[in-house]
């Protein structure tokens, strides 16, 4: 049993019938009145995000989930299509919506941690970083200026991120997939 308390952020819940995760909370006490959480939460089967405040006394299931390996096939229309790694006629598929900013950073066959909740598949989870190579890169132009510049690169998923001038195309590139910033250059062509 959760209480409104243990409610933190990346704390998974059940909350109305359904999983969700706790993308933010913040704990408040106003004089005389009962202490509340105001959360972000985001729930896990179709994408939507929500504020939400959970008083005293509010208690709530852990969201039991499992893990399983599955393999990205490709994207349209607005689609995602996945199978096992070892079973391609085993496929399901999710919706841009569902995945939210995750769809920008899959390559066709790599392999991500699909989230089971009461024997379906209903979400997955990209590693924290992944590795993409530069599709397209402008040229660097330096000129006058106190800091470092940077340049929008395109990146074989199709996302685009800003990188440093020295970043050419062709270049192998690390992108946080949680706030989708450019780490580091891992090998040049």
């Amino acid at each position: 049993m959760l209480y409104h308390t243990d409610l933190k952020p990346g704390t998974q819940f059940i909350f109305e019938g359904q999983p969700w995760e706790v993308l933010d909370a913040n704990s408040m006490k106003m004089a005389q009145r009962r202490p509340v959480v105001r959360t972000k939460i985001r729930n896990l089967v179709d994408g939507r995000v929500q504020e939400q405040s959970f008083q005293q006394g509010d208690m709530f299931d852990e969201a039991n989930l499992e893990k399983k390996e599955i393999k990205f096939l490709y994207q349209t229309k607005g689609q995602c299509f996945f199978c096992e790694p070892n079973d391609p006629s085993k496929r399901l598929s999710f919706t841009e919506a569902q995945i939210g900013v995750q769809a920008k950073y899959l390559r066709p066959n790599e392999i991500v941690t699909g989230i089971v909740f009461e024997e379906k598949i209903i979400t997955f989870k990209l590693p924290i970083k992944v590795q993409l190579k530069v599709k397209e890169a402008a040229a660097g132009v330096k000129g006058d200026r106190a800091q470092a510049g940077t340049k929008e690169a395109v990146l074989e998923s199709g996302a685009v991120v800003q990188v440093p001038l020295f970043i050419e195309e062709g270049d192998v590139i690390e992108i946080n997939t949680e706030d989708g910033k450019y780490v580091k250059r891992v090998e040049k062509e």
